[in-house]
């Protein structure tokens, strides 16, 4: 099975069925089809060979589905960027996939008029919803209007072919270039299907970034079942609950952030979310309080969290939260990120490879057809990852007796205060409790006595008031005296990731910063 199969087998057997709704348009799969095939013309005739890798700079739309589909049946490798990178940080991914052509929506192009200047590949660029400006950009519509349909893929795809090239977000260095292949995609979209219990009767909306796999795997597993595929340009908790209502959405993926946004939002209520079935979560932990307070947002829901990363096409682990496990005895595992799922092998071991015993603490590392195939020309970060078909997640966490996987922290998020290790997601749950905060991070910061010590950034809900005294004495009484934050900061938001997740690397970075310049050197 290749990716084009999946849009093949909707085409076949669900010619008239809506496919895509994107605004005001509405696209059947014969129309969706047909577009692909003039979009994957377009891009041949344009110049784009076999092989070569294509951008893709925008919204969530229609057109990135079709960019997707379009770019495998012109045998083109697929890099979508994120939206929120500075400019040269656009052109250095560019540059180093070596990218020939871009795909890009108007309300990117001020941000592609930055970045331009320093690409030293691209030959080709297609705006959508822009006019044609001489050689150099070109108007989507207007080249599928002009072209012919390509009738067949231009390339003899294997399943070991490299078909999409995501970058990570680079916070610790050099962005790396992850490798998927079609067999990855296709085991991802397989296991989708699976534990998702996806038919053509699901409606699913695109919430989250789709230059994220938290939500790109989307596009061909939904697709394949013939479901109808929703876009949201941008994610706002009144603009997501308004699209649940209006087109009676069945399952949806969102962060912990969104979800938390939603948790929050006064008019939740007054939304009919009474066709969603599954709300989905992954990307980075669900603290327990968050996720009962959404739970009571949608009482009729199944929340259902799924543990991988970009390395893995995603999915490695999943947790549907049964009764048994939101009222009955094994409530604990609310905190869980789930068991493997079938095909993926997810293990946590020490140092030395070992399983861990129930309760210790390991690295999350995972094998299966899903798991990717290295990274970009970086042969040796490759290595230092994928060892002996294992990618080694730098997850920590526990297990139980039952196989049940309980992250704790990052390996680079771990907080070693006064020989102590503390694991900022338990801090952040005990944080979260306090009924005055909206968000929050937790990190290790410089300290002279203790080497490191806890420290919080808070933002609170709108009027809300708290200080940095009460909300230690409100910690105290969950979390050992060790791990409570030495000190807390109150601000107005935090930094996140295009895909919505808080991004402490760039918090924590202030802090060592200051202090290097201060002493020259690094705790």
């Amino acid at each position: 099975m290749l990716i084009q199969d999946t849009l093949e087998r909707a085409r076949r057997l669900y010619p008239q069925k809506q496919a895509v709704i994107d605004g005001d348009r509405r696209f059947s799969y014969a129309e969706l089809g047909a577009r692909v095939d003039r979009l994957a013309g377009a891009l041949a005739a344009s110049g784009l060979q076999p092989g070569a890798r294509i951008g893709v700079l925008m919204q969530n739309r229609c057109e990135y589905t079709e960019t997707y589909f379009a770019a495998e049946r012109v045998g083109a490798v697929l890099v979508p960027l994120n939206q929120r990178l500075a400019p040269l940080e656009l052109a250095f991914i560019l540059n180093d996939a070596q990218a020939t052509h871009l795909v890009i929506d108007a309300v990117h192009l001020p941000l592609y008029q930055a970045f331009c200047g320093e690409t030293t590949t691209l030959q080709s660029v297609l705006v959508v919803d822009g006019e044609r400006d001489g050689d150099a950009l070109s108007s989507y519509e207007s080249e599928l209007s002009a072209s012919d349909p390509l009738a067949a893929p231009l390339r003899d795809w294997q399943p070991d072919d490299v078909v999409q090239l995501y970058y990570t977000s680079g916070t610790t260095g050099r962005p790396k270039g992850v490798m998927l292949t079609q067999a990855n995609v296709i085991a991802n979209a397989l296991n989708g299907i699976m534990v998702m219990h996806f038919d053509d009767r699901d409606i699913w909306v695109h919430g989250t970034p789709m230059f994220h796999l938290a939500d790109a795997w989307s596009s061909w597993t939904i697709t394949w079942v013939g479901g109808t595929h929703v876009y949201l340009r941008e994610f706002t908790p009144v603009g997501y609950l308004r699209a649940l209502a209006e087109h009676r959405v069945t399952v949806s993926l969102l962060v912990p952030t969104m979800i938390n946004g939603i948790v929050n939002e006064p008019s939740a209520p007054d939304f009919d979310t009474s066709a969603l079935r599954l709300l989905t979560f992954g990307a980075s932990p669900m603290p327990v309080d968050r996720l009962r307070a959404a739970m009571s947002v949608f009482p009729h829901v199944t929340f259902m969290q799924l543990y991988g990363m970009t390395e893995t096409a995603p999915f490695a682990t999943a947790l549907r939260y049964d009764d048994d496990i939101v009222n009955g005895p094994h409530g604990r595992r609310l905190a869980s990120c789930g068991r493997e799922i079938a095909g993926v092998s997810v293990r946590v071991v020490d140092e030395s490879g070992r399983d861990v015993m129930p309760g210790d603490v390991g690295e999350i590392v995972m094998r299966g057809p899903n798991v990717m195939k290295g990274y970009w020309q970086q042969p040796e970060v490759t290595s230092d990852t994928l060892r002996d078909g294992w990618v080694h997640s730098g997850d920590m966490a526990t297990v139980d007796g039952e196989g049940y996987i309980f992250i704790v922290d990052r390996r680079k998020d771990m907080i070693i205060t006064g020989g102590e290790n503390v694991y900022s997601t338990e801090v952040e749950d005990a944080i979260y409790q306090h009924p005055a905060v909206l968000e929050a991070a937790v990190i290790g910061v410089p300290d002279p006595y203790w080497g490191e010590r806890v420290h919080g950034v808070v933002v609170l809900k709108e009027g809300a008031q708290l200080t940095a005294d009460e909300l230690a004495t409100f910690c105290r009484r969950s979390i050992a005296g060790y791990k409570i934050p030495r000190s807390v900061e109150f601000v107005p938001d935090l930094p996140k990731t295009g895909s919505g997740k808080i991004q402490k690397a760039a918090i924590r970075e202030r802090y060592w910063r200051e202090h290097e310049a201060a002493t020259g050197r690094r705790v």
